[in-house]
């Protein structure tokens, strides 16, 4: 049976039991690196399971329940659990185990929030939305430009809790890096939180410049020698993506200044100043959201104001070649009249004559238009 089967099983809240047999099973299983994008090979949401004493990986010993009680017991050290887009089944004995509130594990499991910063008694819980910039050969008008997931993290004394959403994200490099450094990581669960925000808001900066060389790509297009012929659905296609983009990074502003300033019981004293350097990352990254948009704008703007200058120039042509033509029609209308007594009418060089006027007529009119630039 397979550990989502086993999940399954027990998860329906209340026997403790069911979780030792699941973490039994797991246990059984050769260790497989499950920090991919993608969801478990296992078949299960759940990814990674860590004990760390004084910043330090402790040996895997016991099931979940063995090992968040001896961490309880002894007041040392905490649990990291990380999970995949996790169903309601998967994570109800999660939730039981570390006493969850269940509005927050509602929006964990069905994901789509805004960020925020949340307590619930002893337990913070955070949502972060992650970005990712979408490689293309060529920005179109239907161009995927930005790709966005979720993090979420319940903090505890004791314990991490990240579920992720979306395709992108992996926090597998992030573990890495905290595990190279055990006098961060042996600050306790709030340095997990504090790298997740880091990772994050360094993947928001990221992708700025990633869509900063689209924006430039496009100003130059504009103005180039046919800017008027660009295709404006690129610009529009920038200013939704960057829109998307906004909704991501904007809101997390007033949650990490909370953190950064506000004494909250998990949250390490010494980590606070380092919520303060990640906050002033996301100042940088909204400031840049919000130049981009207003040179998007202006760049639109531009495009529609030559636009109208070719439209004019286009006018100006169609006019003055009707003026050239209307020349030999009026005269050719006039000859065209049923009269017998007309000037010219039964000479021999009548013919001649007119056309030669024609001509002279619809050549000054022709120079005059060059010379103006109508033509």
């Amino acid at each position: 049976m397979t550990m989502a089967g086993n999940l399954r099983k027990v998860t329906g809240l209340g026997r403790v039991g069911g979780l030792r047999r699941v973490a039994r099973l797991a246990r059984r299983r050769a260790r497989v690196d499950l920090s991919h994008p993608a969801r478990s090979p296992l078949g299960s949401s759940v990814v990674n399971c860590v004990t760390y004493r004084d910043g330090v990986r402790a040996p895997r010993g016991g099931d979940l329940v063995d090992t968040v009680e001896r961490v309880r017991k002894s007041g040392h050290g905490f649990v990291w659990l990380g999970l995949h887009e996790p169903t309601n089944e998967e994570f109800a004995g999660i939730a039981e185990l570390f006493d969850l509130h269940p509005l927050a594990v509602e929006d964990a499991v069905e994901a789509h929030q805004r960020p925020k910063v949340e307590r619930y008694g002893e337990t913070l819980f955070a949502v972060f939305k992650t970005v990712c910039y979408v490689e293309h050969e060529e920005l179109t008008a239907t161009s995927e430009v930005v790709d966005t997931g979720e993090i979420m993290v319940f903090v505890g004394p004791d314990f991490v809790i990240t579920v992720r959403h979306g395709r992108h994200g992996s926090l597998g490099p992030l573990r890495e890096g905290l595990e190279s450094d055990p006098g961060q990581l042996g600050k306790g669960p709030s340095a997990v939180l504090h790298a997740i925000a880091d990772h994050v808001v360094d993947d928001y900066l990221n992708v700025i410049d990633a869509v900063q060389e689209d924006i430039d790509q496009v100003e130059t297009d504009v103005f180039a020698e046919n800017g008027a012929r660009a295709d404006p659905g690129r610009i529009y296609q920038l200013k939704r993506e960057l829109l998307e983009l906004k909704r991501a990074v904007v809101p997390l502003g007033r949650p990490l200044l909370d953190l950064a300033d506000r004494p909250v019981r998990v949250i390490d004293p010494e980590i606070q100043a380092y919520f303060r350097d990640v906050s002033d990352h996301l100042l940088r990254a909204t400031e840049q959201i919000a130049s981009f948009d207003e040179l998007l704008n202006s760049i639109l703007q531009a495009h529609l104001a030559q636009v109208t200058v070719a439209q004019n120039e286009d006018m100006r042509k169609i006019t003055a070649w009707a003026a050239v033509i209307a020349v030999p029609t009026m005269v050719c209308g006039v000859y065209g009249m049923n009269f017998d007594h007309m000037p010219e009418l039964h000479w021999r060089f009548g013919y001649p004559l007119v056309i030669g006027v024609i001509s002279v007529a619809c050549w000054v009119l022709y120079r005059g238009f060059r010379r103006n630039g109508w033509l």
